[in-house]
């Protein structure tokens, strides 16, 4: 294949009339990707002459998703125009806390008097912004949003990722020298798939851009493959798999010492990538024996020896472990062995097992290796990683006086008081804040305490490409969708993110000297990623209908299949495949893909092994009894998806999954109140033999009680995260802790 695109491209037949932008005479078949989960899913939409969306379907021609669809995709219409949805910028009185409409002038005007004024007065570091994870999800997201971090200047910059995948981007990081080069498992090529802590059934993958994944797991089973899940609730994806193990929560980490220590033992290891650190991960595996994890982990010494023995066995295996591992108190170490376990039994970067994906518009390659904590929080001195602060620490950062307390914050599609530890208590600092903005289409738990808040277009109305999804696919692949319908006479949410940046910072928001703010700041970047890879002459080959289309293109002719770097690549190739372009299966990437100073893959970095002393001392841990877990739910991303009336009805309910054992055996009926050493919620129950005794499982995303939102109000449900305890996080990269959390039950 080289640097081409490849001879898998999609077929090009009917695209004359695909994505072309309505003259308001008849419904039209328009194509995009899905943007509502990390599957990349083609869609085709039908919009009618007024630019409603009237159905969707999957697209059967995108060489990638081939049809796929899920519950969330097939309701994008109805998110689409969701009536609840802000329309217009809004403006809060503090006085009555009563909200007004308001120009998009108007709206700017305010921040860029209120903003600057608080940063004077207390300094940089009296700023900070929160980032939800629908920016991994939009074109604005991945360009502007870093614009808007620029603007505002200081390290309190926080995000949806030290709520989930943290772990494994520092464990990537360390390992890799890069924390953005993550193994995925080469599901269409592999034999053997260990399964930890993800279910992907219901999620549709995670750090594992897969649509489709169920087909691609009953594919693996269908050409004599196997695949074991690990998990402490039979979930969906567990029912389809070959052998389900129940685990006690928080211990992976463990099982994958006992895994390590066996392959070590039994001298099971066939390394075929070049390594540093071996003997140190040897030493390290050395107190963790089958027989010792099996008290920890539950799960028996002899399963441990034979999980080692099939990975090492299986022609070509990959292990993959998610969300349920990574927000664990053991988060970082357990995504590390993960990989070491790859690299052990030969199968990091090789076919069938994990590899790097090649993502098309991937950027200029990091130069230096990852450093983990070169700043820390101010309260807690929480490490830094990837250039952002634990959200477990945000409220320290907010209700703590002193030099550097955090008093003006801005969140960019965000709900964190539903979605990251202690909700209540970040609540209350939400509202002692002296100026806050929020980028954000719904007035929900956590923009209620804006000062200030600026709604996206509809996602018809926005381009689409995924920067960030299209580097952890399991083949490679690339899509492009313009806009579907006309934004009108409101702002695209890039010009909003960019003018943001500007009111922040105090300069002109509406431009200067007659060139507005999104093509001024387009053509710096522009100009200076061209003068980097010595291609500043060629800036007037790029095309597109506005300067973001030219970025992408620019991204794509330098990329690794670009028509700048021996490829044939570029912006217009993609607009002429609308279904998408196959770019070929995983290859393999090392050593050319590390950044680490050895230029080899570091099996045992230095801040993870300091955490293994920790492991070690909880060895012989006791086990609670009872322990909260979170659960995936089908029609439901976090709780961005709770107002879609047919996203809230059957299986996706916000009830306490308890084991019939655990409800006789604590004498509960229908509910139960429910107390951790962060809170109380009174919750009511689900029993189920899927999940295992001692365990009970809440669903992320729910407590829709200080929302505009009226279906999300009608299913309100309780808030996971008045449990969960910001205290309380994995060390070396203090992601918050959700699952493993100590609780007890009383009868309601």
């Amino acid at each position: 294949m080289g640097n081409s695109p490849g001879t898998g491209s999609a077929p090009q037949a009917g695209k004359s009339d695909l994505n072309t932008l309505g003259d308001g005479l008849a419904s039209r078949n328009l194509l995009r990707t899905c943007p509502l989960c990390e599957a990349v899913c083609g869609l085709e939409i039908t919009v009618d002459p007024d630019d409603h969306v009237t159905s969707v379907r999957g697209d059967k021609a995108d060489p990638f998703s081939k049809g796929f669809l899920c519950p969330k995709g097939a309701s994008f219409g109805s998110l689409d125009e969701d009536p609840d949805r802000v329309t217009e910028p809004m403006i809060r009185d503090r006085a009555t806390d009563t909200w007004r409409a308001a120009s998009w002038n108007e709206a700017f005007d305010l921040i860029a008097e209120r903003f600057p004024r608080v940063v004077a007065e207390h300094g940089k570091q009296s700023a900070a912004a929160y980032l939800g994870n629908p920016n991994a999800h939009t074109v604005a997201g991945a360009l502007y949003v870093p614009v808007l971090l620029r603007a505002l200047s200081t390290k309190n910059i926080f995000s949806a990722s030290t709520a989930d995948q943290m772990p494994k981007q520092v464990a990537s990081g360390l390992m890799f020298g890069d924390p953005l080069t993550v193994p995925v498992p080469d599901l269409d090529r592999t034999d053997y798939l260990l399964m930890l802590g993800a279910n992907p059934l219901e999620s549709n993958g995670s750090l594992c851009t897969a649509p489709d994944f169920p087909g691609r797991l009953k594919a693996l089973q269908r050409r004599g493959g196997r695949f074991v899940v690990v998990d402490p609730r039979v979930t969906r994806t567990a029912k389809l798999a070959d052998e389900h193990l129940f685990i006690r929560p928080g211990s992976d980490a463990y099982l994958l010492f006992g895994i390590v220590h066996t392959l070590f033992a039994e001298e099971l290891t066939d390394i075929a990538v070049d390594v540093a650190g071996l003997d140190e991960l040897r030493t390290a595996a050395a107190a963790f024996s089958p027989d010792s994890v099996a008290v920890r982990t539950g799960v028996p010494a002899a399963t441990v020896i034979r999980l080692a023995r099939e990975i090492a066995a299986a022609p070509t295996a990959a292990v993959y472990a998610r969300i349920g591992t990574c927000t664990a108190e053991f988060g970082t170490i357990t995504q590390w062995l993960v990989d070491a376990i790859n690299a052990l039994t030969g199968n990091l970067d090789s076919p069938g097992g994990a590899m790097f994906a090649t993502a098309a518009a991937g950027g200029i390659a990091r130069s230096r290796p990852f450093r983990l904590g070169r700043w820390t929080s101010r309260v807690r001195e929480l490490p830094e990683a990837m250039g952002e602060l634990p959200v477990a620490t945000l409220a320290d950062e907010i209700l703590t006086p002193g030099e550097g307390q955090i008093r003006a914050v801005v969140t960019v599609a965000g709900n964190p008081v539903l979605s990251a530890p202690s909700g209540a208590r970040l609540d209350a600092a939400f509202a002692q804040l002296d100026f806050m903005v929020s980028v954000d289409r719904y007035l929900n738990e956590t923009t209620r305490h804006a000062d200030v808040l600026l709604p996206p277009p509809r996602p018809v109305q926005s381009p689409h490409y995924d920067f960030a999804l299209l580097q952890f696919a399991v083949h490679n692949y690339a899509r492009y969708s313009r806009p579907l319908v006309p934004l009108g006479d409101r702002p695209s949410e890039s010009a909003v993110l960019v003018r943001l940046a500007a009111a922040v910072s105090g300069m002109p928001h509406a431009g200067v000297d007659g060139v507005d703010p999104i093509t001024g700041v387009d053509e710096l970047i522009m100009a200076g990623t061209l003068q980097k890879a010595g291609m500043a002459d060629r800036r007037a080959e790029l095309a597109g209908v506005d300067t973001t289309e030219q970025r992408l293109d620019m991204m794509l002719r330098l990329g690794p299949y670009g028509e700048w770097n021996g490829g044939t690549l570029n912006l217009q190739v993609l607009l002429d495949n609308p279904h998408g372009i196959d770019l070929g299966p995983l290859r393999p990437k090392l050593p050319g893909a590390l950044r680490t100073a050895s230029k080899r893959v570091e099996l045992a970095p230095q801040p993870l092994l300091d955490d293994v002393a920790r492991m070690r001392a909880r060895l012989a841990d006791i086990a609670p009894d009872v322990v909260l877990i979170g659960r995936r739910q089908l029609r439901s991303n976090n709780s961005w998806m709770h107002n879609i009336g047919q996203l809230v009805s059957g299986s996706n309910r916000c009830t306490l999954h308890i084991n019939p054992a655990d409800v006789a055996r604590l004498g509960l009926g229908e509910h139960a109140v429910v107390k951790s050493a962060a809170g109380t919620l009174t919750v009511p129950l689900e029993p189920t033999e899927t999940i295992m005794p001692g365990v009970v499982s809440l669903p992320h995303g729910w407590g829709h009680t200080d929302s505009t939102q009226t279906v999300a109000r009608a299913h309100a449900g309780v808030n996971a995260n008045v449990l969960t305890d910001d205290s309380v996080v994995d060390v070396p990269s203090g992601n918050a802790i959700f699952n493993g959390v100590p609780v007890t039950l009383n009868p309601a």
